[in-house]
């Protein structure tokens, strides 16, 4: 029943529907699967639908209403609607034709003076609504009257000329029903500038401003841009989408009736909110406007070709338009509501009762009060130390909550200095042969800082799952690493599902959402080399430089994975059901290791984590201050060495001086702790330790301690030189 259980919670529906609805896809593959339902529904209802001269002449009649459509949506995305964009279709319908035709004037010249007039037209709307401050429902609706009666009465005074002109250019008559591969051209144009939008509005600078706008005027307003220039901006490119879309149908048609583009800006409208496209702006992309634009189009199409009355049709896009409507307020409104009910997932995970902590039991892990009195450096001199180390002149470093690197000065450490700012949340530290202090940084990846305080990248993604559904290839909580003796950085990525600030919800879930990775700086690419791990925290290359040692939080372990000689690539647990969370794990003197507990295991949270519908029900149901938690405000480090025996603990009970302990660090006979809500580092004196240790001698030092003999032979059988120069 139990392996049932746990394969069933591993594989949950609910973790696949969650991150289904995380995607970004998700919102236009609403309007993707109706355009193919309804492209069906007429392949049935009508023969010979899918003929190749039916299908030709599909696209053919589709890229006009696409533009006027996309110059809609590009309106709508930056907060504002353009109701007089089939008005100035219309009209550069009449001065194409005009130009060509009447006046005679060269192709090129007919191209321009077109867009010249959508630019001008939309150039008034973007005055209007951005520098006027008028509103856009209103500003565009008198433009469409004004510019919707200048066109009735152009199209009379000139329709005699019209009627009897010609424009003989070939390039003309190739753009109205010429063909490139079989598709028409007016067709190909839509392509090509549709991906053109659509890279303008997601890469280039001006375009993610009108995406900031629609989002959020006083936000973008708030960070520097130009909310004026880019309001006007819009409408100057819809005025001229919707002029090309006249041009092209003016090369098609060669003609200019009174009912060019009547009723088109509510097709626009509604191919822009079938397609997905906010209506309050900022949330939509053009490859959504131009399916909405297919579906309304084939609607329209295929209702005549079955020959519904036009009222009827009419009235099928009104009903379209206002469930459109409605089914994007109520998604945008609930799906967030929805995804957070769902989205966390618990798994199944069985504990055994641990070692007993307490004072009078006789056990390695017996309470004691070794860290209820350590000197505290740096007291309220830093926030959040959750790593530090030293290097080879006794100066002391550790990350600060404002995403520094912060020194202090041997010997005494009462001289603070910021030696680098990296930005986002540092976390786990390690030194590199070329004394390159190197960092984990929470949401970035991995970072280094040169001795000369230059800051440099290391590594920001690794290789993507590529049967999961979530892009799992950006580093999520890069958490803590260390330096094999080849130069590869080894590194854990907590969780690929959460951040740093709901860490804990990886917790709640208790599955393996993290990952371990190394990075090969010789070739500048990382790739993960262990996967579906619980939540692996601090990282450590063994003494041998064969394995490296990790450490699961949420199931109490720590694992070794062998990197070198003829065990190359197995995992195997070397501490198992450990009475605590571990944390960082670290080098000590003597070839031992030390481990720092980040929280304390209870009883009844382990009975929690074997019931996975229980924390379900508490996430869903209980506000976050009444959650059951990990005891994460207790203080404790232990040492174990290589074959995973426990050696000691050294305890703060009550957590006085250190709550949360996330690490520690042997140095000179010294222990330095470190704690992610600290406001001090401790320091430990250990009278047995070796007093000239260090941990970037142990690393990279001409002669490697392990604490029984001093070698410099390479390890392992294949090669595999460790020897440090």
């Amino acid at each position: 029943m139990k392996p049932l259980l746990r394969l069933w919670y591993r594989h949950s529906p609910q973790l696949f529907i969650s991150e289904l609805l995380e995607k970004r896809w998700m919102e236009p593959i609403v309007p993707f699967i109706l355009m193919c339902v309804v492209f069906l529904i007429f392949i049935v209802s009508i023969p010979g639908y899918t003929s190749l001269i039916q299908l030709q002449q599909l696209m053919r009649s589709f890229p006009e209403q696409a533009f006027v459509a996309m110059a809609m949506a590009l309106s709508i995305l930056s907060g504002g609607i353009d109701l007089s964009v089939a008005a100035v279709f219309a009209m550069a319908n009449f001065i194409a034709l005009y130009l060509l035709q009447v006046l005679g004037l060269p192709f090129p010249v007919a191209v321009l003076g077109t867009l010249l007039w959508g630019a001008c037209i939309g150039a008034v709307n973007g005055g209007l609504i951005a520098y006027g401050k008028t509103r856009p429902f209103l500003t565009t609706i008198v433009v469409l009257i004004i510019v919707r009666a200048a066109y009735n009465k152009l199209t009379a005074a000139f329709a005699l000329e019209l009627a009897s002109g010609y424009a003989d250019s070939p390039v003309w008559d190739f753009v109205g029903v010429g063909l490139i591969w079989g598709i028409p051209v007016n067709m190909a144009c839509l392509v090509v500038i549709g991906i053109v939008a659509h890279l303008y509005l997601t890469r280039i600078r001006s375009g993610v401003h009108i995406m900031a706008v629609g989002s959020s005027r006083k936000a973008a307003r708030h960070a520097g841009i130009n909310v004026k220039r880019s309001l006007f901006t819009t409408y100057v490119l819809a005025g001229m989408l919707a002029s090309f879309a006249g041009l092209l149908y003016a090369a098609r048609l060669n003609s200019a009736g009174t009912d060019t583009g009547v009723g088109w800006e509510i097709n626009a409208l509604a191919a822009a909110v079938v397609g997905g496209i906010s209506l309050d702006g900022g949330r939509g992309t053009i490859s959504r406007a131009l399916m909405g634009a297919a579906i309304i189009f084939l609607l329209i199409n295929g209702l005549v070709q079955l020959g519904t009355h036009g009222s009827l049709t009419t009235a099928t896009i009104g009903f379209i338009l206002l469930a459109a409507v409605g089914f994007n307020i109520k998604f945008v409104k609930n799906k967030g509501k929805i995804l957070q009910k769902i989205y966390v997932s618990p798994s199944y995970v069985e504990f055994t009762p641990p070692a007993s902590i307490a004072r009078d039991s006789g056990s390695v892990f017996a309470e004691n009060d070794r860290l209820k009195d350590v000197e505290a450096v740096a007291l309220d001199r830093i926030e959040g130390p959750e790593d530090v180390i030293l290097d080879q002149d006794d100066h002391l470093y550790t990350v600060n909550r404002n995403g520094s690197i912060i020194r202090f000065l041997a010997p005494d450490y009462q001289e603070r200095e910021e030696f680098a700012r990296i930005g986002g949340r540092p976390l786990g530290l390690a030194l590199d042969r070329d004394k390159n202090i190197l960092a984990c940084v929470a949401g970035m990846g991995v970072y280094g800082v040169r001795p000369d305080r230059t800051v440099f990248k290391v590594a920001e993604q690794t290789n993507r799952t590529w049967n999961r559904l979530k892009d799992d290839s950006r580093l999520w909580l890069a958490d803590d690493l260390d330096v094999a003796p080849d130069g590869k950085i080894y590194f854990s990525d907590a969780t690929t599902r959460y951040d740093l600030s709901d860490w804990a919800l990886d917790g709640f879930e208790g599955r393996g959402n993290g990952r371990l990775v190394c990075h090969d700086p010789a070739t500048g690419k990382s790739r993960t080399i262990l996967k579906n791990l619980a939540f692996p925290n601090g990282v450590c290359i063994s003494h041998d430089g064969m394995a490296v040692l990790w450490a699961s939080t949420w199931l109490c372990r720590i694992y070794r994975y062998w990197i070198a000689g003829e065990r190359t690539g197995e995992l195997e647990i070397l501490v198992d059901n450990l009475p605590g969370y571990p944390d960082n794990i670290n080098r000590a003197s003597d070839g031992n290791y030390w481990l720092a507990f980040v929280g304390l295991r209870a009883p009844v949270y382990d009975l929690a984590m074997a019931d996975p519908a229980f924390r379900s029900r508490m996430v869903k149901q209980i506000p976050p201050d009444e959650w059951l938690c990990p005891g994460l405000n207790y203080g404790c480090v232990i040492k174990f060495d290589d074959a995973g025996s426990v050696l000691e603990s050294l305890w703060d009970p009550g957590a006085e001086s250190h709550p949360t302990i996330t690490s520690m660090r042997e140095h000179k006979g010294y222990l330095y702790i470190g704690g992610l809500e600290n406001n001090r580092i401790g320091r430990l004196k250990l009278p047995a330790a070796d007093k000239e240790w260090t941990g970037w001698e142990s690393y990279w030092g001409k002669k490697r301690r392990d604490g029984r003999k001093d070698q410099t032979a390479a390890a392992g059988e294949g090669g595999t030189h460790v020897a440090r120069s």
